[in-house]
This record gives C-alpha cells, sequence and structure tokens, in this order.
C-alpha cells in the first residue's frame, strides 16, 4: 500500500524537488503487527536528517498513523518513509515557505534466517564514494553511489558490497553499516566525510557502551577489514549480518557478533511487547 500525503495514491508531482533533484531524506525500517520497530528512533533520526536539509517533517503521530494503515494486517512489513521539500519552480533555489511531500509504502518482510544464522558473502566494491562533509551520514535521496555499486555485481550468492572513500578507506555496504571485532572491542568507520549514519549502527555503539564493550569510531583499512577477527553488517532490516565470504576469504560468525544479534532482538522485542 501507498500514501502520498496521507492518500492512497501513488503519484508525486512532476515538479516535485525529491524527483528533480534527489531533494529530501527517507527511512526504511520493519513494523510487526503494524507497530514500527524502534519507532522513536526511527523518527528522530529522520528529523535530524531532514534539519541538514532545512525540511520541515510531520509530526510523529501522523506518521506512525500512516505507517500502520499501509501495514495493515500484515504480521511483518519493510516499510518506507520519503519526506521531500515538494513540488517547486525550475531551479536549485528553494524557499522555506514550501510544504513538504511525504510518502509512506510497505512491502511484506520476510526474515532471511539463514543470513543471520550463517551469515553472508560480500565483495569489495570498485566504486569510491565521494567526501561532502554537509551531508556525510544523512540520509537523503541522492543514492546513485549506491545505485551504480550494486550495479557491480549479479551474483546472487552475493548479499552486499562494501564502499572505501576516495582515499581509500572503508565506510561501509551499499545498504548497510559495517563493524569489526579485534580482541574482543569493536570499531566502526567514521561516516563524517561521507556514507551514512544508520539507527542500527547507533544503537551497536549504545549498546557496546552501556555494556562496557569498547567501540571505536574510526577510520578503517581494507587491511583492518581482512585481518579482523569478526566482521558484521547491520540495517534496520536485518538486524546483524556475519560476514562469511569477504571477498574469498572465508570466517566463521564470531561471539561478538552473535552478542549484538542477541542484544538487537531482545531490545527490538521489548520494544514491540
Amino acid at each position: 500500500m501507498i500514501l502520498v500525503n496521507g492518500e492512497a495514491r501513488d503519484q508525486v508531482s512532476a515538479m516535485d524537488r525529491g524527483l528533480a533533484y534527489g531533494d529530501g531524506v527517507f527511512r526504511t525500517f520493519p513494523a510487526r503487527n503494524g507497530a514500527p520497530v524502534q519507532w522513536q528512533r526511527q523518527y528522530a533520526k529522520l528529523a535530524r536528517d531532514a534539519a541538514v536539509l532545512e525540511l520541515r517533517v510531520p509530526q510523529a503521530d501522523v506518521l506512525e498513523t500512516e505507517v500502520r494503515t499501509v501495514c495493515g494486517d500484515e504480521p511483518a512489513c519493510a516499510v518506507k518513509i520519503i519526506v521531500t521539500r515538494g513540488a517547486g519552480a525550475r531551479g536549485y533555489r528553494y524557499t522555506a515557505e514550501g510544504g513538504c511531500t511525504r510518502v509512506v509504502t510497505s512491502t511484506p518482510l520476510t526474515e532471511n534466517v539463514s543470513a543471520q544464522r550463517e551469515g553472508v558473502a560480500v565483495r569489495r566494491c570498485s566504486l569510491r564514494l565521494a567526501h561532502q562533509p554537509a551531508l556525510a551520514g544523512v540520509k537523503h535521496l541522492n543514492r546513485l553511489e549506491n545505485v551504480l555499486a550494486r550495479a557491480e555485481w549479479s551474483d546472487p550468492r552475493i548479499a552486499e558490497g562494501i564502499l572505501c572513500d576516495v582515499e581509500g578507506y572503508v565506510i561501509a555496504g551499499t545498504m548497510t553499516n559495517i563493524f569489526i571485532a579485534v580482541d574482543d572491542a569493536l570499531a566502526t568507520p567514521r561516516v563524517d566525510r561521507c556514507g551514512v549514519a544508520g539507527v542500527t549502527r547507533e544503537r551497536v555503539i549504545e549498546a557496546a557502551a552501556l555494556q562496557g564493550v569498547a567501540c571505536a569510531v574510526t577510520t578503517l583499512s581494507w587491511s583492518d577489514i581482512l585481518g579482523a577477527d569478526e566482521v558484521f553488517l547491520v540495517n534496520s532490516l536485518n538486524g546483524a549480518w556475519p560476514v562469511r565470504d569477504l571477498d574469498g576469504q572465508v570466517r566463521m560468525p564470531g561471539p561478538m557478533t552473535r552478542w549484538v544479534q542477541g542484544w538487537l532482538e531482545q531490545a527490538d522485542d521489548a520494544q514491540t511487547a
């Protein structure tokens, strides 16, 4: 089901700035029995990203009601919320007086149990992410780098591609954030020059702090990834995926990855109980 500005339709204006310029932000996350999982965090991230672009975000209760509407009776849904600057005149300049366009969609979600239990195969992408500190961390609508990176492979056995920046430092997957574990400590790449600061990344960093586990937000090279004891990928829809095949390097899911998986699942179950 699709709602556009609260109405059941699947069209936006041809002059919408989200279509013309990627001028907007979005969130993708699960809902269980109509209830959005980690809704306060998802909405807060949406609002923070929108603030960077000086976008006005609909009230949380409005969006939550629409999420429940599009999910209907589905036991598990993948929800996507898009907020654009709305329709505007030709040209890049925008005015603060304009209204936004909001789009809320849902599709049935099936949990990939095999990926969570056994891990996934990933590859290193050739595409390099450009630096743009003004937009770093923001999940804005211009995702062409990710589109081109995902086009680099068609092998269905490969679940994800890892992206580096123009200096060769590892940043993230095309749809995930990445963590490594070394000697019972975690590390994840900085995303202050490019990349998306995902909600689940934020949750893992906070969980580590609560449990007294060291977690560095730092620059990571490809050698750091290859030399890690464990590598895992996170996002809101999939939780934590262990990496079992890293560009042909075979590894086993480790205890730190299993701890993160368990912590995320328990927190989500408690939140939706």
